[in-house]
């Protein structure tokens, strides 16, 4: 299947060949795309990693990894995507800001964790809440890296607490991939997986948990990853006009060929991949088949 596609190096991003994504429905770890904002940081002792769950409270909570393990595991296969997937075709319209990623920057994997809504449980908050008794509706993860675009700052994201806090929507602390500890490229050793989001909400390499009252303020979310106009511009851009992208619109990319491929007259085969949050996290893998 080829190498990974390096678009960059420091910090390391890069995405499989298209190939890759329909040889499996699940997509291997070492195939997986990788998305970062910083160095990928180095976890050393488990034994001493921890989680802390605070904020608007009513107890606030360090959990270690065995406290973590303690709590029923579910298996969930989601689908990942950078929200900037498929932007070297947006940028043969009009050039575009970001990582040229082709259309690679999408995984599906079967992540094994606790829920979180079974986390959250642990701190006072019930499931299926949107508000705890002291204004909390937003779920703030917050990272151990160090991001170029916060100065050195975490990364940090948010969903709201009504999702956050509903089992059947998924939301896992993983610490497993496709059946075995997750690496260090894909969070080591636990990160947040969201599925039917766009995957900069799923934080990798966890440190802590806020719950909070508005939307996370982190550059992440109130700089980046929104949707505009063609309109808007660098020059003109207001950034609180728009809220946080989330959902990712359905897509379909063929990968059995490349951009500019050359077919005999005949049948052809073309397999593709397709995907959406309504179908219930996962991608729908195909065939077509054309004649010329």
């Amino acid at each position: 299947m080829g190498a990974k596609l390096e678009h960059v190096n420091e910090p390391f991003n890069a995405e499989p060949p298209r190939a890759a994504l329909v040889a499996s429905y699940v997509t291997p770890s070492d195939f997986f795309y990788n998305r970062n904002h910083g160095p990928i940081p180095i976890v050393e002792d488990i034994n001493r990693y921890s989680v802390t769950v605070s904020g608007l409270v009513e107890r606030p909570k360090q959990l270690f990894m065995k406290d973590i393990w303690m709590l029923p595991k579910y298996s969930v296969t989601a689908t990942l995507q950078c929200a900037g997937n498929r932007r070297t075709a947006m940028s043969k319209i009009k050039t575009v800001k970001g990582v040229g990623w082709d259309v690679s920057a999408i995984g599906n994997a079967i992540w094994g964790g606790a829920k979180l809504s079974d986390v959250l449980e642990l701190v006072g908050i019930p499931k299926l809440t949107s508000v705890t008794r002291f204004g909390g509706r937003h779920v703030e993860f917050i990272s151990v890296d160090k991001c170029k675009e916060e100065n050195g700052g975490p990364y940090k994201a948010s969903i709201p607490l009504s999702q956050a806090t509903n089992p059947e929507a998924d939301v896992l602390l993983a610490y497993e991939m496709n059946g075995e500890p997750l690496n260090r490229d894909h969070g080591y050793p636990l990160r947040v997986v969201v599925p039917s989001v766009i995957g900069a909400r799923s934080v990798k390499w966890l440190e802590d948990i806020n719950i909070i009252a508005e939307e996370c303020q982190g550059l992440f979310m109130q700089k980046d990853y929104k949707m505009f106009p063609p309109s808007v511009n660098w020059d003109n851009i207001d950034w609180s006009t728009r809220r946080p992208q989330m959902d990712f619109p359905v897509q379909c990319v063929i990968c059995s060929l490349e951009d500019v491929s050359t077919v005999k007259p005949g049948k052809v085969s073309l397999f593709n991949h397709a995907y959406n949050e309504l179908f219930m996290h996962e991608c729908l893998w195909g065939a077509l088949f054309l004649c010329f």
